[in-house]
């Protein structure tokens, strides 16, 4: 995969994780190296990254580029 977690492990879509504390959720992930039309455009527009969802305060929260998380 194209995306780890600062402890090596691989970021996938529907990982749970938290953002500044609150649960949410892996919704997609952007990146040349994946072909998803779905994605495709993102990644055209930002170089990447992907989207996490977390309902309770922030909604959905988009982090670009590559590498470790």
């Amino acid at each position: 995969m194209v995306f780890t977690y600062k402890t090596g492990e691989d970021i996938r879509k529907g990982d749970r994780v938290l953002l500044h504390g609150e649960a949410g959720e892996v919704a997609y992930l952007a990146h040349p190296a994946i072909s998803d039309p779905q994605t495709d455009w993102y990644v055209q527009e930002y170089g990447g990254g992907g989207m996490v969802l977390e309902p309770q305060y922030f909604g959905r929260a988009f982090f670009a580029g590559g590498g470790k998380i």
